[in-house]
């Protein structure tokens, strides 16, 4: 398997499903563990940027909600209440480490016209300030004309925008499952029977699944951007991705 330690830029998504538990809370232990592997990463002079999923699953939870929201403006809202809660975990989690963090949510035009080049220099700025940028989707003014719609292929895009060596999807999946149920370690192009094998998750607190992921996968590799699917909550996933030779996770090769 290919190594990837010559990896510099790194884009890590964090899905819902990995941080939320009893009954959508917040997993700090979790969320301190990634930020540990992150530090050690920016202490190996690589740049990571953080995209991450959460937001509505806190709201939930605060709300006391027992499903995901149908509604648009129930969903809007428990966003802007989850969102601040996240961001606050993810200043603590990275204040031990006296690692900054910084907040950008975007919509589907952040990615058009003067607007990319506007988010392209920012997440760069904050970068060279050795700063974690943590991005997520604006849901609390996102309409269907301006929705991405999920964090995979929002991932996929914050890849491109910012030219990073390595897309890392981390899910509560070790990887993409063959028919034989084994994870199929190398994927050098994503046909039918590759997308076939994929499922729609059925969580309450997240959207996606394997199918989004796969779409995200397609959007990095076209983008020139090798993309890992692998178990986020796994000792040292992100350092083992980025620092042994691969044997983790399935990885998606760019054309």
């Amino acid at each position: 398997m290919r190594s990837l330690k010559k990896c510099k830029r790194v884009v890590v998504k964090i899905g819902s499903s990995l941080f939320a538990k009893d009954k959508g809370a917040l997993d700090t232990g979790l969320v301190n563990k990634i930020a540990e592997q992150i530090f050690s990463l920016i202490s190996q002079g690589r740049e990571v940027v953080v995209v991450s999923s959460g937001a509505i699953a806190l709201g939930m939870s605060i709300l006391k909600l027992s499903s995901r929201p149908k509604k648009l403006e129930d969903l809007q809202a428990a966003a802007a209440i989850g969102q601040h809660e996240l961001m606050h975990v993810y200043k603590l989690a990275f204040k031990k480490y006296k690692l900054n963090c910084a907040q950008l949510l975007l919509t589907w035009d952040d990615f058009l016209g003067y607007r990319y080049n506007n988010a392209k220099h920012t997440l760069n700025t904050l970068l060279k300030l050795n700063c974690v940028p943590i991005i997520n989707e604006n849901d609390t003014v996102a309409t269907e004309e301006i929705k991405l719609g999920d964090n995979d292929r929002l991932s996929a895009l914050v890849s491109i925008l910012v030219d990073a060596d390595l897309l890392v999807i981390l899910s509560d999946v070790e990887g993409l499952l063959g028919k034989d149920k084994k994870v199929i370690r190398q994927v050098d192009k994503i046909t039918g029977e590759i997308k076939a094998l994929a499922c729609p998750t059925s969580k309450k607190t997240c959207v996606g699944g394997m199918v989004t992921k796969i779409e995200a996968a397609r959007i990095a590799v076209e983008g020139k951007v090798p993309c890992v699917i692998a178990k986020g909550d796994q000792p040292k996933i992100i350092s083992r991705l980025t620092g042994d030779p691969f044997c983790q996770g399935t990885i998606f090769l760019p054309r």
